[in-house]
């Protein structure tokens, strides 16, 4: 008698890992990097494209931007409060739309970014925009620091069924707390991040990402940096960092407010490759006698001990 065949049900991912388009990102999965290009580009689709290429070259996974409704962001008592810009001197609501870009912006940067095999998404910060930003197919949504505290952005990000990314900047435990549960835990990843550009060493604050870890364990944990230097990013993939976020510029002397705070092309190389050194180095916790040591331990161990055949038994394996 023949036995039907039977599909075996594809194991469920653990709980704390999440699906940011094909790749997963989580503990034990390759740290998630991300390019923050934010307003950096700007309002210069050229800019924003070399970014784009500098985030591809560097082997980043992703690019991120942010996109706004002016009028809905901007308080009013500063829409009409004139600021000196690269392009003279003008109010803040028309600099706030000088470098915000629309639909034909954003199709060139979603086809430059298919074309250099690179995922691009964004931060919303009002519900305008998230109903913008849902014509493209993007893998995730971020919530800014800033906008921790807005429910109705929240329960709209919610709706889209996509995986939230949360920064927790400027913001308590409760408001933490509080967000968490607007959004619901089980689709979403948090970043510890500390909302000062550039941010401190003294500031940065990296056990938080155990501390999160503890408090939210079904929920991934990665970190957001407003910091100069590449170390203390770095530090925070030792700590277990599985999604890494950093503002990028192509100079970081060009105008704007994030730029002082961004990482240039030639320091995303070093970031990247550090990570991935970092990723390799730390490996899976289990104590094991690599095949390397063997011709060590035949050199400089003058007593086998008493479980010498443990050891036997590798270099046959090996």
């Amino acid at each position: 008698m023949t036995v039907p065949a039977q599909n075996t049900p594809a194991a469920a991912p653990a709980p704390n890992i999440r699906l940011l388009g094909d790749k997963e990102v989580g503990p034990g999965r390759p740290v998630y990097v991300t390019g923050e290009i934010g307003i950096n580009h700007n309002g210069e689709l050229e800019n924003a494209l070399k970014l784009i290429d500098a985030a591809a070259d560097a082997g980043c996974d992703a690019v991120k931007f942010q996109k706004r409704t002016p009028e809905v962001c901007t308080p009013r008592d500063q829409w009409d409060i004139e600021r000196d810009t690269p392009w003279g001197r003008m109010t803040y609501i028309d600099y706030r739309h000088r470098v915000e870009f629309g639909t034909e912006e954003y199709t060139a940067i979603d086809a430059h970014a298919k074309q250099r095999g690179i995922a691009w998404f964004a931060s919303p910060w009002d519900v305008e925009s998230v109903d913008f930003l849902e014509q493209f197919d993007q893998p995730c949504y971020k919530v800014a620091s800033a906008s921790l505290t807005d429910d109705e952005l929240l329960r709209r990000l919610r709706k889209t069924g996509k995986t939230v990314i949360l920064s927790t900047g400027m913001s308590t435990p409760r408001q933490i707390r509080h967000a968490v549960e607007v959004l619901g835990s089980e689709n979403i990843l948090m970043c510890h991040a500390t909302s000062t550009y550039p941010a401190k060493a003294g500031e940065l604050n990296l056990r938080m990402l155990d501390t999160l870890r503890r408090e939210y364990p079904n929920v991934p944990i990665g970190y957001s940096g407003h910091e100069i230097g590449l170390q203390t990013t770095l530090a925070a993939v030792a700590l277990g960092a599985v999604f890494v976020e950093r503002h990028i510029t192509l100079d970081r002397a060009m105008w704007g407010s994030d730029q002082s705070a961004s990482v240039e092309p030639g320091g995303l190389d070093r970031l990247v490759r550090d990570i991935r050194v970092i990723e390799e180095a730390l490996g899976d916790g289990v104590k094991r006698i690599y095949a390397g040591e063997l011709t060590a331990m035949a050199k400089l161990r003058r007593v086998p001990g008493e479980l010498a055949d443990d050891v036997t038994d590798l270099a046959s394996a090996s």
